[in-house]
């Protein structure tokens, strides 16, 4: 069988304030050419088919418009959603939408209820676990405790023994949003940490032929079976480096993988540039990032006037402007976003705890309360995406 796994489409995004839907349209176009001409037997899609609870009409026009191409080449979809998505709202008509070959999976309680394929080789079980944020969804899969890997643990064996109840010979595939151990992730990608933990080991799949991830934007194998698609296109800068694919799978007879990546059609390629300006504006070897959307980090000791004009004259797609003068680490100079770079909510906390108490670093019931309170407010922001 012959599947392309693909995730994160992210619909209704912009980049850095510019909209990006003519590209993800033609993203979309490029996906339903890839199934024509691939000869793709099954499309799966592990999540974050759109950027917030609540898209834009835009958005949903473009998914819309999406699942009706993808129905009309008679090519099953199977797609979950993410923890960007409200899962009810992706739902709705699941049952309606599945007879037309498009399988909305957002229900955690439905992870071990599988979509059943059949291919020359006989039938393929396709798990859609959409994201398990683990307060709320640890009581409906009787995990033994609110943890990531625990509320996917208990998923995971809900989903083997189904397929243990199945005919031998049955192949699977599993897809998961998730922040899974190994994986590289991106500065696009909403944290889903939780108790401190943000990532759980690629074991937890273990028993299936093939796992498609959605979550990270970055295209990445973690085992020859476990693989992230990452997204389309490129939503940061931190994915300036990025070739962003999908992959095309092929799974024979005894569930053995073969994988191919895609490439997707790029709108326009990402630039980082550092330095003085005046380098900037000079350097000849700097004229083919013109057309590039550019993050510019200027290190100049004294901020130079007008810089972002400057630079828009040489970069006209200039879109972001840093400044990291060029100062010892311990320069009591040193901005702000320079002392917080690579530090998380919970390291920055733990720093303002010290700095009021003079040095004195909290203690570890005070960095357990931390972690508890940060815990609470994202998943009251997820009961709220949920609630509406």
């Amino acid at each position: 069988m012959r599947i392309l796994h693909t995730s994160d489409w992210h619909l209704g995004r912009s980049f850095h304030r510019v909209p990006l839907l003519d590209a993800q349209a033609a993203y979309l176009d490029h996906l339903v050419a890839t199934v024509r001409e691939r000869e793709v037997d099954a499309v799966v899609v592990a999540g974050d088919v759109y950027d917030r609870a609540v898209p834009s009409l835009a958005a949903v026009e473009l998914f819309d418009d999406a699942l009706h191409r993808l129905a009309a080449e008679s090519v099953p979809t199977v797609m979950i959603s993410g923890n960007h998505d409200s899962a009810r709202r992706l739902g709705v008509g699941a049952g309606l939408i599945g007879r037309a070959g498009i399988h909305l999976r957002t229900d955690p309680a439905d992870c071990a209820t599988p979509v059943v394929l059949r291919d020359a080789h006989g039938e393929v079980a396709f798990y859609g676990l959409p994201y398990l944020e683990p307060a709320l969804v640890k009581d409906v899969l009787k995990a033994d405790r609110a943890g990531h890997e625990a509320v996917l643990a208990a998923a995971m064996e809900r989903v083997r023994a189904d397929l243990a109840a199945r005919p031998d010979g049955t192949r699977s595939v599993v897809l998961a949003h998730a922040f899974v151990a190994g994986g590289e992730p991106s500065d696009s990608e909403r944290d889903i940490t939780v108790g401190g933990v943000a990532a759980v080991p690629a074991g937890v799949f273990d028993g299936v032929d093939y796992v498609a991830l959605g979550h990270l934007h970055g295209s990445q194998t973690l085992t020859e079976r476990v693989r992230y698609s990452g997204s389309p296109l490129a939503y940061s800068f931190s994915e300036a480096a990025h070739r962003k694919t999908m992959w095309l799978i092929e799974l024979d007879a005894m569930g053995a993988v073969t994988a191919e990546r895609v490439g997707c059609p790029v709108p326009r390629p990402l630039a980082r540039l550092r330095g003085h300006l005046d380098r900037l504006l000079d350097d000849p070897a700097l004229e083919r990032h013109r057309e590039s959307w550019v993050e510019a980090t200027l290190t100049d000791p004294v901020r130079p006037d007008e810089p972002m004009a400057r630079l828009a004259e040489r970069f006209p797609h200039t879109l972001s402007l840093v400044f990291e003068p060029d100062r010892a680490p311990e320069d009591p100079h040193a901005s702000y976003a320079q002392r917080l770079r690579g530090r998380d909510d919970q390291q920055i906390a733990e720093d303002f705890v010290a700095h009021v108490r003079g040095g004195a670093a909290a203690d570890e019931q005070e960095r357990t309360v931390l972690r508890g309170a940060f815990d609470h407010v994202r998943v009251t922001d997820g009961r709220r995406e949920v609630d509406h």
